[in-house]
């Protein structure tokens, strides 16, 4: 089965209640990645042309993460509501990840515990930092003991935050480089605190090939042992445990660096629909068998990621 983890779907009314609560949307709309009729059958076609038989959706980077609890309650439970409905007109072409309320945990945990049980959902999708904060916060624990309990998935999505740097959002960097640093800083936060080890049953899947990730990991382990004495693992060890999607931009050099380190057992598809669209998405397909060897570029295309999701 064709899985392709990173696509995303935003309702005009999801964005519109987003943007009353202070989320910028102005970037997600217009894209043909609506829940109208017209929008769908677009995309359907391109999953077709692409020989992708599903996909995860999720709404980062548009997600519920403010301040004000019960915003961002309302607004998760929307979405989730949403994801579902769609997820049952169209059983055979989506599943989901639930958008979780940060940084507010007992609801989060809540929500997850909804989403999970009764709404079907495969996962949570979350994004590098939340206002500010890491994923490292030991205050998000209680959602990655809920979901190694479950052995569910947690995706791990850039933020739009420019890694929080002027450097990189005040020069209008922010996707082009910052996205990828996101991701970068994001799994080595979580390496550093243990977390792969200690909540081993949760699925961590990262976007956009670990980021610079392949190309540093092996400096990672030499300096992580003096710098992070705490860190229970080496880098290596604990990538070991997690999962990379394979949007690389048709990079087949980042591509090969990704499954040379890694291993092309941790790669999963994913395509980040609609912002890879009609040709750049045959694209994100296509380059994977163009660049690695066939026996693995089955195993990222059609395999790993049933395995992760059990389908």
């Amino acid at each position: 089965m064709r899985i392709d983890v990173h696509a995303h779907l935003w309702s005009e009314d999801y964005l519109a209640r987003l943007a009353a609560i202070g989320v910028p949307t102005q970037a997600q709309r217009g894209m043909g990645a609506g829940s109208a009729e017209e929008e769908l059958a677009a995309r359907f076609a391109q999953m077709d042309a692409a020989g992708v038989d599903l996909q995860i959706l999720s709404v980062t980077p548009v997600s519920p993460h403010v301040p004000d609890e019960a915003a961002a309650v309302a607004a998760a439970r929307f979405a989730n509501d949403e994801y579902a409905e769609i997820v049952a007109r169209y059983p055979d072409r989506f599943r989901a990840f639930a958008a979780l309320p940060l940084p507010h945990i007992d609801a989060s945990v809540k929500e997850l515990t909804r989403a999970l049980d009764d709404l079907g959902m495969v996962g949570a999708a979350v994004t590098t930092s939340v206002l500010g904060r890491g994923l490292d916060d030991p205050a998000f624990e209680p959602v990655y003991e809920e979901l190694n309990r479950r052995g569910s998935v947690l995706y791990v999505h850039p933020a739009g935050a420019g890694a929080e740097s002027e450097l990189i959002a005040g020069h209008n960097l922010t996707w082009s480089i910052g996205a990828p640093i996101e991701d970068t800083v994001a799994i080595t936060h979580l390496i550093a605190a243990g977390i792969p080890s200690r909540h081993p049953d949760m699925k961590i899947i990262a976007s956009h090939l670990g980021g610079a990730l392949p190309m540093v990991l092996n400096r990672a382990d030499h300096q992580i042992p003096w710098e992070v004495p705490s860190a229970p693992e080496l880098p290596s060890v604990a990538a070991q445990r997690m999962w990379f999607d394979t949007v690389g931009h048709d990079h087949a050099p980042a591509l090969r660096a990704a499954v040379d380190t890694f291993g092309a057992e941790r790669l999963v598809l994913g395509t980040d629909f609609p912002y890879q669209a009609e040709a750049e998405y045959q694209a994100a397909i296509d380059y994977i068998g163009r660049t690695v060897r066939p026996e693995q570029a089955a195993a990222i295309l059609d395999h790993n990621a049933a395995k992760i999701f059990g389908l």
